[in-house]
């Protein structure tokens, strides 16, 4: 049963990456009847596909990467943290000047079946941090808590406050803020498809600890529930979502020609995030061999608060990326730049 079922997940992963989604479903359905439900240690149900298999809450494991001993080309740290909501490996980037002033601080979460060495290639976002300086901090899902590393986004009892990874994420990222010279007010979230759905949740859910949220090829927050409703959304663009727009600053990237996250994804992100209402400025650009339509939306006062860049042509991909990772094009726009530039206009919002 268990061979079955690891063979039709995997047909499943690949079909999905295919973009033939109904045979995916198929795959899917197939496997879930040979392996019955199994319970997450919150008490909520878990789909049988994706369950914690041995994973209970853990005590918070203090463990900070030491800080770097000497100016240079920057470090690329391994670290791990833990808390009632489970144990994650990372990698950080500490940046040559990280003893001179408090930094920036980007979290950036990878995609399904990537690894943060891969998307730390793919992005070149380490090769920015060292120009630049600002730490970058990489998150690793476990195969234990799902087989394609894919963050949980769609599961219920992963999008809220407290709870899942948006808090073991959160938690992580306050123990590298207490461990190195960061500015709590410009720390920022970004993800590539199911962790850019995973960085919407962030923001949504931790408002006062990211200042801005980079969402690429991924879904809003509250897209989906369980995974017959996360097909679907990816399949044809989510239907629903939350309620009303967070204000969170957010910026998101995403091609037209995706087949795996319905490109629609992308503007539910963004009206999620700013709205409806909101003033659009639109500008057509052309960045190597892709052209991009670039939307801007500002409050009330003429601020930016998000901008939506429609790579056309372009699959399920990292615009603009090192062809040397996966899942990158290094024909669109680029994404890590872009992303930068909207974050670093961005603080975080004092509490009133």
């Amino acid at each position: 049963m268990h061979v079955d079922f690891k063979r039709l997940m995997s047909e499943a992963t690949r079909l999905t990456r295919s973009g033939d989604l109904q045979a995916a479903t198929a795959a899917i359905q197939s496997a879930l009847g040979n392996v019955p439900a199994q319970a997450d240690p919150t008490g909520d149900v878990i789909d049988a596909e994706f369950r914690v298999v041995g994973e209970a809450p853990a005590p918070r494991v203090e463990s900070p990467v030491p800080p770097p001993a000497a100016p240079g080309a920057g470090l690329f740290l391994a670290g791990r943290h833990g808390g009632s909501a489970g144990q994650r490996d990372y990698k950080l980037y500490v940046p040559p000047m990280a003893d001179d002033r408090p930094l920036p601080l980007v979290v950036m979460l990878h995609g399904c079946t990537q690894d943060p060495d891969d998307f730390a290639l793919g992005t070149a976002m380490n090769l920015l941090a060292q120009r630049d300086g600002f730490f970058v901090l990489y998150p690793e899902q476990s195969s234990r808590a799902n087989p394609q590393r894919c963050w949980n986004w769609f599961k219920h009892n992963h999008q809220v406050r407290g709870r899942g990874e948006p808090a073991l994420l959160a938690g992580m990222t306050r123990q590298v803020m207490e461990t190195y010279r960061i500015d709590p007010e410009r720390v920022y979230v970004a993800g590539l498809s199911a962790g850019g759905a995973m960085a919407a949740i962030l923001g949504e859910t931790y408002p006062d600890l990211y200042a801005a949220v980079g969402v690429h090829s991924g879904l809003a927050a509250g897209a989906a529930t369980d995974l017959p409703s996360a097909l679907a959304a990816m399949r044809q663009g989510a239907v629903g979502g939350r309620a009303g727009a967070s204000g969170v600053p957010t910026i998101v990237f995403h091609g037209d020609a995706d087949p795996t996250v319905h490109p629609d994804n992308g503007r539910h992100v963004i009206a999620a995030s700013a709205g409806r209402s909101a003033a659009v400025e639109t500008e057509r650009m052309q960045h190597g061999g892709r052209a991009s339509t670039r939307h801007v939306h500002r409050d009330g006062d003429g601020r930016v608060i998000a901008e939506n860049w429609q790579v056309h042509g372009a699959s399920h991909a990292w615009s603009g990326g090192n062809a040397a990772g996966s899942h990158t094009d290094s024909r669109g726009p680029d994404a890590s730049a872009e992303m930068l530039r909207f974050f670093f206009q961005h603080r975080r919002r004092q509490a009133h």
